[in-house]
């Protein structure tokens, strides 16, 4: 079975990304539930910032 490989070389089915060693979390509050949470990115002024549960309840629409 040949292996699938996305943009970047990922591999499609895996669902990780390359080791590219430990992310930096950066603290945030979710713009939906007003909860505390950590995202790895750093949060753009004027941009919703979503917890885990959050997005993936608008992930689904």
């Amino acid at each position: 079975m040949r292996e699938e490989r996305g943009r970047g070389g990922f591999r499609k089915d895996s669902g990780q990304r390359r080791d590219f060693g430990p992310r930096e979390m950066h603290k945030a509050v979710c713009s939906e539930c007003g909860k505390d949470c950590e995202v790895p990115f750093k949060p753009t002024e004027g941009r919703p910032i979503y917890c885990r549960e959050c997005f993936a309840k608008r992930k689904r629409y």
